[in-house]
């Protein structure tokens, strides 16, 4: 299989012809940045993502505490827990169509500290609420926040990182998003005997948030933002900063400024018909659509009930800390080898993994002495919202052990490829003029989706088994396989406007 944007040299592929190239001992010093800068800004952003991923999992302790609560106006139904948990991916889908306007309009970096308000609301909310509509605008806001750091993020990492590390940089949103989930799972054992009251679970989310504000406050805007913006001074200021005061920045000013002159600032209709523009629109967007349809909100929205329906030998608590200490230590993984192996082969044993993982739990599933039988009353969702019923099966064998480690290699499959690359690629591949407005729709698509999978999980489940989503969860993966031979760019080594400049040319050899 020819590689879409490493190929044979050639003219085809000269990124700037009409320029001179930079001489060995420029590349060298571009190669051999001194990052430390680059870092930080990295971190104050994605301390955004920890955020995220703090407010995604705050239901999983609250939702039972708020079912027993002594409090009528707090006590939760099971409608009312299934909106509760359900209505941040609604949130974080306003995020996303918000972002459209925002990330051009305040830029990157302001859009980001922007989402401080929300997010800071939305906790206040969660923490003094005495009913149930303060529990669901306080979710609603948390997921609007979420929702538009995701957007954000993941473009101003990219556009403020070089090439060498873009890739490993580029994997630290979905690293922090999965570490704000962890603790906030830490935060519901017992800390000194004490268990951490929902309540204070809501303060603690602040946090971060503030942090995160006053950090950004001294970091700089993203270079191409900023030339986009005809403010070169401050551009050329900003890349500065970024690279350090030892390294020579005029070539990689030169190319920004370059390709930022050969396009407008806003993309217009007629423009988005072009070809160099919709071809990485539409696959950043299947990419966000084909992540989801992989299964893995449900999963870990449902993973301790999956479990106690399935009867593992070890207790669901448990299985879902390991789960969630997996999942930190292969999107690590990503990390360190993203930009050495490349985003297409990790993305291709991704895939690989979840399809092996989701085919043998629907096995495990349907060849169980006990299924969920359609249109049975004794189900998932029942269990879920405190019902008794038995589980599939009595776990008297290490048999048993086979969700929990076909949980595990899905996570790591999902950690190590799908889910961090798709961030970074959406970032990568789109066009500078659309990305502001393209990564806020990825966003918007993937949490409607989300929202739909995690809305209609259950309901097949009861209906006609457990078995039947993971089954089509794998045959998602198969097509996640396909799909990423056929149409995914790699771009491990290129800077965005070497990417962009391959679209432009309107070669058809990097769709093959």
């Amino acid at each position: 299989m020819q590689e879409p944007l490493l190929g044979a040299e050639g003219p085809d592929y000269d990124t700037f012809p009409e320029g001179p190239s930079p001489s060995p001992g420029e590349r060298k010093r571009v190669r051999a940045l001194k990052n430390k800068r680059v870092f930080l800004a990295t971190f104050a952003a994605v301390l955004g993502n920890f955020s995220f991923g703090y407010a995604l999992v705050y239901t999983s302790p609250v939702i039972p505490a708020l079912e027993h609560s002594l409090d009528p106006d707090l006590s939760l139904t099971q409608p009312q827990a299934s909106w509760f948990g359900s209505v941040f991916t609604l949130g974080a889908a306003a995020g996303g169509l918000s972002a459209m306007v925002l990330n051009d309009l305040l830029g990157r970096k302001l859009s980001i500290m922007f989402s401080a308000v929300p997010s800071a609301a939305g906790y206040a909310l969660l923490a003094g609420a005495h009913s149930f509509w303060m529990l669901l605008l306080g979710r609603t806001l948390t997921g609007f926040a979420g929702g538009l750091t995701a957007a954000c993020i993941p473009v101003y990492v990219s556009e403020i990182a070089p090439p060498n590390v873009r890739g490993a940089l580029g994997a630290t949103p979905q690293l922090m998003a999965v570490f704000g989930s962890l603790i906030a799972q830490m935060s519901t054992e017992h800390l000194g005997g004490l268990l951490l009251p929902w309540r204070w679970l809501a303060v603690a989310g602040e946090g971060p948030v503030l942090v995160m504000v006053l950090l950004l406050s001294f970091m700089p805007n993203s270079p191409r933002f900023l030339l986009s913006r005809g403010r070169d001074s401050e551009a050329l200021r900003a890349l500065a900063w970024l690279r350090e005061a030892d390294t020579d920045i005029r070539w990689e000013f030169e190319q920004i400024q370059d390709n930022v002159q050969r396009q407008s600032s806003q993309m217009s209709w007629a423009e988005a018909r072009d070809p160099h523009m919709y071809r990485p629109i539409a696959i950043a967007l299947l990419m966000r659509f084909l992540q989801q349809l992989t299964g893995v909100t449900p999963i870990l929205v449902y993973l301790q009930p999956i479990f106690e329906s399935t009867a593992i030998l070890l207790p669901p608590e448990d299985d879902a800390a390991i789960v969630g200490a997996v999942r930190l230590l292969s999107v690590l993984m990503a990390a360190l080898t993203m930009d050495l192996a490349g985003r297409k082969v990790l993305l291709f044993i991704s895939a690989a993994i979840m399809f092996a993982a989701n085919l043998t739990l629907g096995l495990y599933v349907h060849f169980s002495p006990k299924p969920l039988t359609p249109n049975s009353t004794v189900g998932l969702e029942s269990m879920l919202l405190g019902g008794t019923e038995q589980p599939l099966a009595t776990p008297t064998s290490y048999l048993t052990l086979v969700p929990l480690l076909a949980t595990m290699l899905f996570i790591m499959g999902y950690a190590m490829g799908w889910g961090p690359i798709t961030w970074l690629l959406m970032s990568e591949i789109l066009p500078l003029q659309a990305r502001g407005v393209a990564s806020g729709l990825c966003v918007l698509i993937s949490w409607l989706t989300a929202f739909a999978l995690t809305k209609s999980f259950l309901p097949v489940v009861n209906a006609f088994g457990l078995q039947v989503p993971f089954f089509f969860f794998a045959a998602i993966c198969l097509a996640n396989l396909v799909f990423t031979g056929c149409c995914v760019p790699e771009t491990k080594g290129r800077s965005l406007e070497q990417i962009e400049s391959f679209f432009r040319t309107g070669r058809r050899s990097f769709l093959h």
